[in-house]
């Protein structure tokens, strides 16, 4: 009879994903991908693949050279911080600082040539020609540098999604307390929870269910599966909770069920379940 190994172990998948931020990774997809910039279609590809540069956390388009209706050019120099000074703490996912989408495409974290893509003198946007064999030929695009960005008939904002992440939402009767010491800031029997891979559970709370009072903040943020976020902060007795809740009034279809629920950074507050403390995330929100 063999006997197993009783040196192999099980695997848990995050570890797996922790250990691939080191690597330059890609997907094809098969989207057509066109991106405007000052109303001209300067993308137009069938071809397009997914790329994340090492530590990076959310992917951006590249495609061939020749998909591309622009001048390519080497990128003037300028100062950019080093992929090494910068990032931000996901612990539960890898020991290393990720880059999140607000680390500037600038910097880079992989071998290659920085380039700019020009309709004139003035408008451009930034690239990168990646040294990688796999990818020789191929563009890296700044999403954020293009106007518009197209996924077949679909526009498309924040960043292209993950094929390999996803978002669901199951309501919960469980009570959920927001607390700040002794200061509660809301309490729900109506949560509902947004799972999504790799981050911390967001609890969704109606309106009426917020003790404390939020006044709107001019902060907006887009996600690429829920959409654009606007912010609020709490008052407290011990000052103004900045930007600590926001709510989604007109969220894409993915995050469709928690269309005007109230969520809060419970990295800087307390959150409760069922009497029960949990402790606080590490996440590039703390």
């Amino acid at each position: 009879m063999i006997r197993p190994s009783l040196e192999r172990m099980g695997l848990r998948l995050r570890d797996t994903v922790g250990r691939q931020l080191r690597e330059l990774r890609y997907e094809p997809t098969a989207k057509r991908i066109r991106a405007v910039l000052n109303a001209t279609t300067v993308v137009d590809s069938d071809r397009a693949v997914l790329v994340w540069e090492p530590r990076r956390v959310v992917p951006t388009y590249a495609v061939p050279e020749e998909d591309i209706a622009a001048e390519v050019t080497p990128e003037p120099a300028r100062p950019v911080p080093a992929a090494d000074a910068v990032g931000f703490a996901l612990p539960d996912v890898t020991s290393m600082p990720v880059l999140d989408p607000r680390v500037p495409f600038s910097v880079h974290s992989a071998e290659g040539e920085a380039v700019a893509i020009r309709i004139d003198c003035e408008r451009y946007a930034l690239g990168f020609r990646p040294g990688d064999a796999d990818l020789a030929g191929y563009v890296v695009l700044d999403f954020d540098g293009f106007d518009r960005w197209l996924e077949e008939d679909d526009e498309i904002v924040g960043h292209p999604h993950d094929p390999f992440q996803r978002i669901d939402v199951r309501r919960t009767s469980r009570r959920v307390q927001l607390m700040l010491g002794d200061t509660v800031l809301a309490d729900s029997r109506r949560a509902s929870m947004l799972f999504e891979t790799m981050l911390p559970v967001r609890y969704y709370l109606p309106p009426e269910d917020v003790v404390a009072e939020l006044q709107p903040s001019e902060t907006k943020t887009y996600c690429a599966y829920k959409g654009e976020a606007t912010y609020q902060s709490a008052v407290t007795p011990g000052g103004l909770l900045h930007d600590i809740a926001w709510r989604y009034d007109n969220p894409l279809v993915d995050a469709s069920e928690v269309r005007g629920l109230v969520a809060f950074f419970d990295e800087r507050i307390d959150l409760i379940v069922d009497g029960v403390a949990r402790p606080r995330s590490l996440t590039p929100w703390s």
